[in-house]
């Protein structure tokens, strides 16, 4: 069985339902409120476990009611959260709005994801060890990922870096430690100042990714599946599953976790098992919530 670990964030998700997003100045009313389990490096953690991947994080949380949830939620579907420090500044909070056509927008407090450090990192070194790859995203500070990019990396294991939410000027060192960078569209612009609106002008910008160095680039297209781009000019855009579309909060984090336990060397048979769950995860509301088993994801295929 792979082994993966997370060093990453975690998020309790107060989730509002509403027809659509406000304006700069306007009052709407909400359908719903929803509290869940959330933070992108836990919903991968979480997705890895479901999927059937052995599987440890290395994050933070506060000594709070939140905190409990979310590593209770983990432990759930087998997630070793030995790696998780308990810390007195409270656990990081996300505030998601989510259209009734399943757009969302999120606004992040980091809480105790702002202070996971190298420390952490080197508490759970043992983790990385025993891991066949690492997996991370930004929500937590970007000199914590990097010291993990290159001490997984020292270890020989495979580095899968999403970068979400995304920030212009990041080391090129991460990327030449990634083996694989999964941005979408939006944040695959922000990465490099180059415009997404088409595919090939995603092809174009994924090359300028693999000029700074990252061994290959996925970049998630929503509707239009995903762009997976190598050096040596190689490319493939595998389409999307067709599904209706609830609410995509942890699409993303889905697909990245599904790729991460699919990939075996078949490049397109990861890519189609990591699209099926995601267009699974879409057709349900909620981060870890929507996150489908693997037999869900068998059957869908």
């Amino acid at each position: 069985m792979k082994r993966a670990v997370v060093v990453g964030s975690l998020n309790l998700d107060y989730s509002i339902g509403l027809e659509r997003m406000p304006k700069p100045g306007q009052t709407v009313s909400a359908d719903s409120l929803r509290l869940s389990p959330g933070g992108k490096g836990a919903n991968q953690a979480y997705a890895l476990g479901r999927l059937g991947c052995a599987t440890a994080m290395i994050g933070a949380v506060g000594k709070d009611d939140a905190g409990r949830m979310l590593t209770g939620n983990l432990r759930s579907v087998g997630v070793d959260v030995s790696g998780i420090r308990e810390s007195d500044t409270p656990t990081g909070q996300a505030f998601i709005t989510v259209e009734r056509t399943g757009e969302n927008a999120i606004i992040i407090l980091a809480g105790a994801n702002g202070e996971v450090s190298p420390a952490d990192v080197d508490r759970g070194r043992k983790l990385i060890e025993d891991a066949d790859c690492l997996v991370m995203q930004l929500e937590i500070p970007v000199e914590t990922v990097l010291y993990a990019a290159r001490l997984a990396k020292s270890l020989g294991k495979t580095v899968v870096l999403d970068p979400a939410p995304a920030v212009s000027g990041l080391p090129e060192e991460l990327f030449t430690l990634a083996d694989f960078v999964k941005p979408n569209e939006t944040e695959l612009a922000v990465l490099t100042g180059m415009p997404t609106d088409t595919v090939e002008q995603c092809e174009t910008a994924a090359k300028a990714l693999l000029q700074k160095g990252a061994g290959m680039v996925l970049v998630s297209l929503g509707s239009k599946g995903v762009l997976a781009v190598g050096k040596g000019n190689d490319s493939i855009l595998v389409p999307a599953v067709e599904s209706e579309v609830v609410d995509t909060t942890a699409a993303g984090d889905c697909f990245t976790a599904a790729f991460v336990s699919a990939y075996d060397g078949d490049l397109k048979k990861a890519l189609l098992y990591a699209n099926t769950a995601a267009s699974i995860a879409v057709s349900r509301p909620g981060a870890q919530a929507s996150i489908p088993s693997a037999e869900e994801v068998r059957e869908r295929l």
